[in-house]
């Protein structure tokens, strides 16, 4: 199944001084080995506020918690899923 994550930074609790360029360099190195698990198909910036939307490919909403839990900013409590939607098949395609 896919699911779309929505994150945030959690600015209220870490200034932007703690999203250092190490920390950011071991987020993206996480990002990028999801992706090459077929895990993370896409992912964007959020334009609003820090943090980030991903597509994901997993077997359940538990599997793209599990998933968020392997990137740092996460195991840090720096970053939080503010939403994770489940995706169904938009049935207006199907044919009859």
């Amino acid at each position: 199944m896919q699911c779309i994550v929505i994150t945030r930074r959690r600015s209220e609790k870490f200034p932007d001084s703690e999203y250092t360029p190490e920390r950011l360099a071991a987020e993206t190195s996480a990002v990028r080995k999801l992706y090459g698990e077929g895990i993370v198909r896409h992912i964007w910036h959020r334009g609003d506020v820090g943090g980030a939307c991903l597509l994901l490919e997993v077997e359940s909403e538990d599997g793209a918690k599990s998933a968020l839990d392997r990137l740092p900013l996460f195991g840090l409590g720096m970053q939080e899923a503010v939403s994770i939607v489940p995706l169904a098949p938009y049935r207006g395609f199907a044919t009859e």
